[in-house]
């Protein structure tokens, strides 16, 4: 399938025709559009609560309304466009995103402003939400291969990548492994700490509601506090969040009423067994690992530490080639956007998805992986893996959260800092006390950090996760080098 915006976006489906039929009729994707699913669940329970936010409740009613309001005030667009989302976390966002699909356009979250791609950029849908009229809706007939979104790479390491989504991508295998993730939950209540506009939150309005007809809850920003009274207030099932917002939650967690939750789950950045082990602690409830990227690579575990799962047929096959994870399954995207370099970067024939990241399948099938192969520190030709040394600094008494990134050297090109916020308590550690922690774990000198810079706490993205280029800016700054 090829696709061409108005703009004049080409997107080619890289996953030949009779792959993605053949997961159609597995009964891995619906092969529906995910307005029409939406309106299925409006059908079925108008007064359930959809959206739950910083300003208050929503049913599906009223979220279908304000849906053909805006729809409607977005008829000059249509299946042939990119709109893009400049819009708070909440329910303006999930609005805008299921307008959008009604009018079978594809949405793309677009944070830090415009970009060519898109024929429209949507930055106040105040309108939409605040009239109370009925207007009407005739759908439009979309094909669930179609174009449906568009995601963009979370860009704490590199440049944002962005990349395109199918109706059935999306709902069938992205919805496969949330599906999965709720296990017997009859109606999820799913709390997304992250945003929508992240790869890992996309699959909110998509699939909590338009799939499963559940119940979403939102923060503008993230807040500890004000996360955990959402748990006890609205009662959550699940919680879905990176490592870094899990592990600010647990030193509150004893104050709240959190009995609701039947799992809590991460993803979006490495979950060290520190973080697991207070998180369990904390909420007494199972933790989810879920590996995956919006590249188009998926697997999860409910036992973090004995691999990150086995592959599952209804979300995406992994296979290992020269060492490398790659992954093709009913989630893969179509392609990236307008970025033919990195297609042939990163697709392999018959559209497999090369994730840039080193594992092995061990033979009970389980998944393992070994290491990130796109961020390392070279030191003097030495290679570092950051997260090895991260992993074993998280184990330090007086750490709270740690990113290891490098800074730039004139002898050796670059050396390895140790970025550090330091645990309530506990006096800041120095550079010798880390290095000695390091040494009795087994770390290799080599890999010592050279350089430390201690932070009140670590610098988020957008998406949540701990935003390394930021980081590395402030140790270069801290360090007198110049990236």
């Amino acid at each position: 399938m090829t696709w061409t915006s108005t703009t004049g976006v080409v997107l080619r489906d890289l996953v030949p025709a009779g792959t993605r039929r053949s997961w159609v009729e597995a009964g891995h994707c619906p092969d529906r559009d995910l307005h029409s699913l939406f309106r299925d669940r409006v059908a079925r329970h108008p007064r359930r609560t959809a959206v739950i936010d910083d300003a208050g409740a929503m049913d599906y009613a009223a979220l279908d309304r304000a849906v053909r309001r805006l729809a409607t005030s977005l008829r000059d667009y249509g299946p042939a466009d990119i709109i893009g989302l400049d819009l708070p976390n909440g329910r303006e966002a999930v609005v805008a995103e299921l307008a959008v699909a009604a009018i079978g356009a594809v949405a793309v979250h677009l944070p830090d402003g415009g970009s060519p791609v898109v024929s429209t950029v949507l930055t106040d849908v105040s309108e939409a939400l605040e009239s109370d009229e009925d207007v009407p809706w005739s759908p439009v007939a979309v094909d669930p291969e179609a174009p449906a979104r568009i995601l963009v790479s979370s860009g704490s390491e590199a440049a944002p990548k962005l990349v395109a989504y199918s109706h059935n991508a999306f709902a069938g295998g992205r919805g496969n492994y949330v599906r999965a993730v709720h296990g017997v939950t009859a109606v999820p209540r799913d709390l997304v700490l992250v945003p929508l506009a992240s790869a890992f939150g996309s699959f909110g309005a998509a699939i909590t509601l338009c799939r499963f007809g559940g119940t979403l809850m939102l923060q503008r920003r993230f807040d500890a506090a004000a996360a955990l009274r959402v748990v006890a207030d609205h009662r959550p099932t699940h919680v879905f969040g990176v490592p870094t917002m899990l592990r600010r939650m647990t030193e509150l967690a004893s104050t709240m009423d959190t009995s609701s939750i039947r799992a809590v789950v991460s993803s979006g950045d490495v979950l060290t067994p520190e973080t697991l082990a207070v998180t369990r602690a904390a909420f007494d409830r199972p933790v989810i690992n879920i590996y995956g990227s919006s590249d188009g690579v998926n697997c999860h575990t409910s036992t973090p530490g004995h691999g990150v799962g086995r592959p599952d047929p209804a979300v995406t096959d992994i296979r290992i080639g020269d060492g490398e994870i790659c992954a093709l399954g009913p989630m893969t995207p179509l392609c990236y956007v307008d970025a033919p370099e990195l297609d042939a970067r990163h697709r392999l024939p018959g559209g497999w998805v090369r994730t840039g990241d080193e594992g092995f399948l061990d033979p009970d099938g389980t998944l393992h992986v070994v290491r990130r192969l796109k961020r390392v520190v070279i030191r003097g030709g030495y290679t570092i893996s950051p997260a090895e040394v991260e992993l074993a600094l998280g184990g330090h008494p007086g750490v709270a959260e740690v990113a290891c990134v490098p800074v730039p050297d004139p002898d050796l090109g670059e050396r390895l800092c140790a970025c550090v916020a330091v645990r309530p308590g506990h006096p800041p550690p120095s550079l010798g006390q880390l290095a000695e922690f390091l040494r009795d774990r087994g770390v290799s000198r080599r890999k010592h950090p050279e350089r430390l810079l201690l932070l009140p706490e670590l610098p988020l993205g957008r998406t949540g996760k701990v935003c390394l280029r930021t980081v590395a800016r402030l140790a270069a700054e801290r360090h007198g080098a110049l990236l």
